[in-house]
């Protein structure tokens, strides 16, 4: 079954479900008026009738009672009560002692015994499925309402309205032939409907279908609307990001061409050199700055032996060719490009790599050949001075993240406010005095998120001077001492980092530090405890300042060292985006690790001054 015909069966059994409901609620609310109408009439005969046969019996105590009831006159009056149809079959007068029917409007029941069940217990206690089963399906079933008639507190006789549901039946049909008439009708328009807006919708997801095939086997040809119109509707939106995809990957298969075209150039430019030599040791690929470390022409190279290459008499021949026999690997050891006394074609010293290639899988054991990586150190220290840009460009560009958040508010609020007193202008209502006073408030939140901004971006002149470790140590539990003891916080130092210099700003890293220290304090609300670690490595020295608070949620954690980012009620969010910078200006780096309920670390490393 297609889709088209699942979306056309769907809504018409839809439409037909919802058709029969109404139909159902109609025909179940038209019998209960029709209940409902009936009892009343019947009501109203049963006095009536009650009033005619007590005057009848009064007039004629003469005679036995079953005579009198059967007064020609008084029956010619309750057949007058029952002239027009309404659901009452007759009226009996029927004995309190056995129930015999001593006088009727039908003379068939004359002589009877009947216990017909009370009709306003039907109508006014029973459910509408039981009413609609007794008027629709129930030929042999009467219903009554009764009086009784007697003297002296005694009953002698009943006045008996007989009601027959089945005399209903006629109009109910009627209406229900009605309602089926409807609904066949609504149906039918529902599938009509349906099957219009199924063809228009289905042929605008064919032809979605048929640039998505186009795009697949290669055709990126794009297909623009007329001009003058927009996509306004979901699927005309889907068919131009469909068209837009194809477009780009038009452009994207231009660019792999251009980028084919262009790889022997890109080789070229490799500041590197990068020589793979096959399981023979001669080379079968030379890359990059080979013209420059070597002075020959790479040209010339294939098929060339590792010692054609790369001469034993040299220092960086002789390492190539024992890694080669032995299979060692060599990591960016520093040798001499020359032998002593030869001309030099680069560098005086380069870095030398040199990898065991591994033979592939289910291939003869052993090391199928050999990379060889020369490269230039001066090089290497400036693409290290280009990353460590990159590095701290990326770090304000973190740090700052959390400034558009920050214009946007009260630029949507202006903007907001900007609305509504135009919407009032235009009204010929000229009282904004509450839209510009708002306005202007954003103005100046705005002025002071910028102004905070540039001061947080503005180049800061580094005092540096090399400082002891501990002293810079010492000094910052010094000053967070005395507000740890009035929050009933513990402080607790050790110092592993005897002898070890940095050169630093002194005071700006003591703002840094302190930073974190008083972050820490206030995670701490019902005291705990402070710890201080410092350490160093070979080129490193390492502050840890740890706290027992709550600890950092994970899906903070990202955010913690956005600029205006705080947890804080009445915090700015300034201080820790401050502390990454200043870091950062000291070439060092700041991380943290948290455990929620059980603390937070911050781990400060700054380089060891030479």
């Amino acid at each position: 079954m297609t889709l088209q015909t699942k979306v056309t069966f769907g809504s018409v059994l839809l439409a037909t479900v919802i058709v029969t409901a109404v139909s159902g609620v109609d025909l179940c609310r038209f019998m209960e008026l029709e209940l409902q109408a009936t009892l009343e009439r019947a009501e109203v005969i049963k006095d009536v009738a009650r009033e005619e046969v007590v005057d009848t019996h009064n007039r004629r105590r003469d005679v036995a009672l079953r005579e009198a009831l059967r007064d020609p006159e008084l029956k010619r009056n309750l057949l007058n009560l029952l002239r027009s149809p309404n659901g009452v079959l007759c009226i009996d007068m029927v004995s309190a002692q056995n129930q015999e029917v001593l006088a009727s409007t039908l003379e068939n029941r004359i002589g009877s015994t009947a216990y017909p069940t009370d009709f306003s217990t039907l109508v006014l206690q029973r459910g509408w499925f039981e009413k609609l089963n007794v008027l629709l399906f129930k030929d042999r079933q009467y219903y009554m309402l009764q009086d009784p008639v007697g003297s002296s507190g005694a009953t002698i006789f009943y006045v008996r309205v007989v009601i027959y549901p089945a005399l209903i039946r006629p109009s109910l049909k009627d209406t229900l032939y009605q309602n089926a008439q409807v609904a066949i009708l609504c149906v039918a328009g529902a599938v009509l409907l349906t099957f219009l807006f199924s063809m228009a919708l289905f042929r605008s997801l064919g032809h979605i279908g048929q640039m998505l095939d186009r795009v697949a086997t290669g055709d990126y040809e794009p297909e623009n609307l007329p001009s003058g119109k927009t996509a306004s509707d979901e699927l005309s939106v889907m068919a131009s990001k469909v068209s837009l995809l194809g477009e780009r990957l038009r452009g994207a298969q231009f660019e792999v061409s251009d980028l084919r075209g262009n790889i022997d150039h890109l080789l070229q430019d490799l500041e590197d050199a990068v020589f793979i030599f096959n399981r023979e040791f001669r080379l079968v690929f030379a890359s990059g700055s080979v013209e420059k470390f070597l002075g020959r022409d790479r040209a010339d190279l294939p098929g060339q032996l590792v010692s054609g290459v790369f001469p034993p008499s040299t220092t960086l021949g002789l390492l190539v060719a024992q890694s080669s026999q032995n299979g060692r690997a060599i990591r960016n050891r520093r040798v001499p490009l020359a032998a002593p006394g030869q001309a030099l074609a680069g560098p005086a010293v380069v870095l030398l790599s040199v990898d065991i290639l591994e033979s592939l899988p289910g291939g003869p054991a052993g090391a199928s050949g050999i990379l060889v990586r020369v490269r230039d150190p001066e090089a290497q220290r400036k693409i290290n001075r280009e990353l460590q840009t990159a590095d701290r460009l990326s770090a304000i560009s973190r740090i700052t993240s959390g400034v558009a958040h920050e214009v946007k508010n009260p630029l949507n609020a202006i903007l907001l406010h900007v609305e509504v007193a135009r919407s009032k202008l235009s009204r010929g209502d000229t009282d904004v005095a509450e839209q510009m006073e708002i306005i202007s408030r954003e103005i100046l939140r705005l002025d002071r998120v910028v102004r905070t901004f540039l001061d947080f971006t503005r180049p800061v002149e580094l005092q540096l001077d090399n400082v002891p470790m501990q002293d810079l140590v010492r000094e910052i539990v010094d000053l967070a001492r005395p507000q740890a003891a009035a929050a009933n916080i513990r402080v607790s130092v050790r110092q592993e980092a005897g002898g070890v210099e940095v050169r630093v700003d002194r005071d700006l890293l003591k703002q840094a530090m302190l930073n974190v220290v008083f972050n820490a304090m206030q995670a701490m609300p019902e005291g705990g405890e402070l710890r201080f670690e410092a350490s160093a490595s070979e080129d490193t020295a390492e502050l840890r300042i740890s706290d027992t608070g709550t600890g950092i949620p994970p899906e903070l954690r990202e955010k913690i060292f956005r600029l205006y980012f705080s947890t804080k009620k009445e915090g700015s969010g300034i201080g820790l985006a401050m502390t990454f910078r200043i870091v950062q200006l000291h070439d060092g780096t700041i991380d943290f690790t948290s455990e929620p309920g059980k603390g937070t670390t911050f781990l400060i490393r700054l380089p060891i001054a030479v």
